[in-house]
């Protein structure tokens, strides 16, 4: 399927010249516009920088013990050649360590190192890292400016587009946060490069969710090039990065701050998937394996309340897995699934809401009694099956 125009991609060469630049998306706000740059070799070009970052400035790099030696020394020579003063903060990998302990350990860098509001704080990693240095960015001095530079597939996906930071609690995930929207996402594809295959199918999971309810051309288009994708073909992962990058900028601008619903959509398969990782402890399945799984439950309680029908199922299970992604749940009684979820952002009054579908490309957010939920966790803890 050819790739289709969208009226938020930007042609890159318009907007900025940078080699190795594939495309331009903005994230159209009501008080300002930024830009997603996707491309490969963007890490240390100078045109990047000089562009995101105003001269002279101090710049804090976040990053983990993982990334940081893979790629933070490009990143910081470049930024020391164009006059800036670079300092980094490492902390440990994992989503087990996006707690307070770990966002205090930014503070106390930003702290002891006087690091002044003009400041630019950039998030060098995943998820992880991106969440816990723009909520650390949000917060210093009352907010100081923040970059994503999203290192797996899934943060430049999802979790680096649109301003949403946090850390977790041992209650819910993301409990406590803000919003915050970056200056500029840089996202440089060379880096997928070293992502473990794991990672890689976790963060297919939110690419997928995107043509899942919202846009039924990309689930066909997911359908087709699901192993070109696999295989890391650059001309698949830059079309799925880009058009994922465009869907999450199009509700972002129309919901910023999820206050009506639309912005809720995105998080298909996430209410499921948040309870297996607090459930599990977090860390033990990766946050794309959990959605992953979860949307696969959801998209079974659309269908047995009569929303989706069987084809369309089996073609979301059929996709989720050729991911390389879990399908089968953890075997807790359906209670122990509904009160983690309880604990969701998406619970209102008391009642756990749920993002369906209405179809592959179609979703819609509401509440779901009980019964009809403890039904499909036990059937997908029993194979998907459709009975």
């Amino acid at each position: 399927m050819t790739p289709t125009a969208h009226p938020m991609l930007q042609d890159p060469k318009a907007a900025i010249s940078i080699d190795g630049l594939r495309a331009t998306v903005e994230v159209c706000l009501q008080d300002r516009t930024y830009p997603i740059w996707i491309g490969e070799g963007l890490l240390d070009q100078a045109q990047v920088w000089s562009t995101a970052l105003k001269p002279g400035r101090q710049v804090v790099v976040v990053s983990n013990e993982v990334v940081m030696p893979l790629y933070g020394e490009r990143l910081v020579g470049c930024l020391s050649e164009l006059g800036h003063s670079v300092s980094q903060v490492v902390l440990a990998d994992g989503e087990a360590h996006k707690d307070f302990s770990g966002l205090m350990q930014i503070f106390d860098h930003l702290m002891q190192a006087r690091i002044d509001r003009s400041a630019t704080l950039i998030a060098l990693g995943g998820g992880v890292i991106g969440d816990m240095g723009g909520f650390a960015a949000a917060c210093y001095q009352r907010g100081i400016d923040f970059v994503q530079v999203p290192t797996t597939l899934l943060s430049q996906v999802d979790s680096s587009v649109g301003g949403k930071t946090a850390i977790n609690h041992p209650l819910g995930k993301n409990m406590i946060g803000a919003f915050y929207q970056p200056k500029a996402v840089v996202i440089d594809m060379t880096v997928l490069k070293t992502l473990p295959s794991r990672e890689l199918s976790a963060g297919l999971a939110e690419v997928i969710k995107y043509g899942a309810i919202l846009d039924a051309q990309f689930f066909d288009w997911l359908e087709q090039n699901m192993p070109a994708l696999v295989a890391r073909e650059p001309a698949a992962l830059a079309y799925a990065i880009e058009r994922s990058c465009q869907i999450k900028a199009q509700v972002v601008a129309a919901d910023e701050r999820e206050s009506s619903g639309q912005r809720a959509l995105l998080n298909f398969g996430h209410t499921f998937g948040h309870a297996i990782e607090a459930g599990l402890g977090f860390g033990v399945w990766l946050h794309g394996e959990a959605v992953g799984c979860g949307m696969a439950m959801a998209g079974l309680l659309s269908h047995k309340l009569g929303q989706l029908d069987a084809a369309a199922l089996a073609r979301l299970v059929r996709l989720i897995g050729q991911a390389g992604l879990p399908l089968q749940p953890p075997d807790w009684p359906a209670s122990t699934y509904l009160e983690w979820m309880a604990h969701d952002k998406k619970a209102s009054g008391g009642h756990i809401r749920y993002i369906l579908l209405r179809g592959l490309g179609r979703s819609e957010f509401r509440p779901v009694e009980d019964q009809a939920v403890c039904q499909a966790i036990e059937a997908a803890q029993h194979g998907l099956a459709l009975t």
